[in-house]
């Protein structure tokens, strides 16, 4: 049976204890999928007989709204990591450069595409940080480069000075840079923040996803941003034209105007994030300072076993490269379910330590 590399596997947890966990394995909005999304997906379904747009223009043109591009300039796709698949399956890199840690989806995209994947090792030392040191790795053998903001899992945020120097670094050697936001916009400073400034070189793909701050993860919807339309023409092609059904569109077209909902999802991380940070510091764990609705801390390697027999389930880093397995992420979740965490921790970890 296939290998499970992500979190959020509730199934493989009712499966086995016969109901499901406190999951702190997935970042995705712990307040749920909001109301005018579900009563848009109940909506879409009278038309569920026809099939989807698959150019997406009503969703695609809301999007060109809402982030300020032009809608030549998006492509809709099945999640993030099927526009991830798509993009290299169409621009064919022979060089891929890849921090370390870093999602697992950029590696094993690129390996079905026969690409080489070089590993930079971010340093223990910075907290993982990306340093200057990443976009002095590229170079005229490099094809495509990825880099997520903020960092999965170590939450840390890059620069968008360095960013931009990573750009024209990628620029120079005629390489693509895959900018991943997926987290971005769980920051309240989220413009500020991103890369849609540099959108004009061709040079730049930035991916972007409905699943985790909508809490939509079972619905699949993600998009990207790209000037370089001959390269999402490429990307269209290179898969089934029906990516995104009918539901998950109405879905994202109702997402758009959840703005109050946003809000308030932005508000509870950024109020709960240093909490957790500091009961986890309190236990004795080490934490990084990360940027994201989840943090990476060190703790005893038997501790996500024990806490999964107790109902909690964290994020084992263990196959991260660049990472062991007393590396763990947890998302950053309400209040009262972080005390959940916190109080367990505080029981198991006396166990575990022995």
């Amino acid at each position: 049976m296939m290998q499970l590399v992500h979190g959020g596997d509730w199934a493989g947890y009712r499966a086995q204890y016969g109901q499901d966990a406190l999951d702190f394995s997935a970042n995705v909005s712990p307040l749920g999928l909001p109301e005018g999304v579900a009563k848009a997906i109940t909506a879409a379904l009278a038309t569920a007989d026809r099939y989807p747009d698959p150019l997406c223009r009503a969703l695609r043109a809301k999007l060109a709204v809402h982030e300020a591009v032009p809608a030549a300039h998006i492509l809709c796709g099945n999640g993030a990591a099927d526009l991830i698949f798509r993009l290299v399956w169409a621009a064919k890199p022979r060089t891929a450069l890849l921090p370390a840690p870093t999602f697992a989806e950029y590696a094993a995209a690129l390996e079905t595409a026969g690409c080489a994947v070089r590993l930079h090792f971010l340093r223990e030392i910075e907290d993982f940080a990306v340093t200057e040191a990443f976009i002095s790795a590229v170079d005229e053998h490099t094809d495509m480069v990825f880099l997520c903001q903020p960092n999965n899992p170590t939450g840390q945020l890059t620069p968008l000075a360095l960013v931009e120097a990573l750009l024209r670094r990628c620029e120079a050697c005629g390489a693509l840079l895959v900018v991943d936001e997926c987290f971005l916009d769980f920051l309240p400073q989220s413009e500020v923040l991103s890369a849609k400034k540099l959108l004009s070189s061709p040079n730049l793909i930035i991916l972007k996803a409905f699943t985790k701050l909508y809490g939509m993860a079972g619905v699949r919807l993600g998009y990207c941003l790209c000037s370089n339309t001959a390269l999402l023409d490429k990307m269209q092609a290179a898969g089934q034209p029906w990516a995104v059904s009918s539901l998950a569109q109405a879905a994202g077209l109702a997402a758009l105007d959840e703005t109050a909902y946003v809000a308030r999802v932005q508000v509870l991380i950024a109020q709960q994030r240093p909490i957790l940070r500091d009961g986890l510091r309190a236990l004795g764990l080490r934490v990084l300072d990360g940027s994201a609705n989840y943090l990476l801390f060190q703790a005893p390697e038997t501790l996500g076993d024990a806490l999964r027999q107790r109902g909690i389930v964290l994020r084992s880093c263990g196959n991260y490269p660049g990472l062991d397995a007393g590396w763990y992420r947890t998302a950053v979740r309400t209040e009262n379910e972080n005390r959940q965490l916190l109080a367990l921790l505080a029981e198991t970890l006396p166990e575990v330590a022995q």
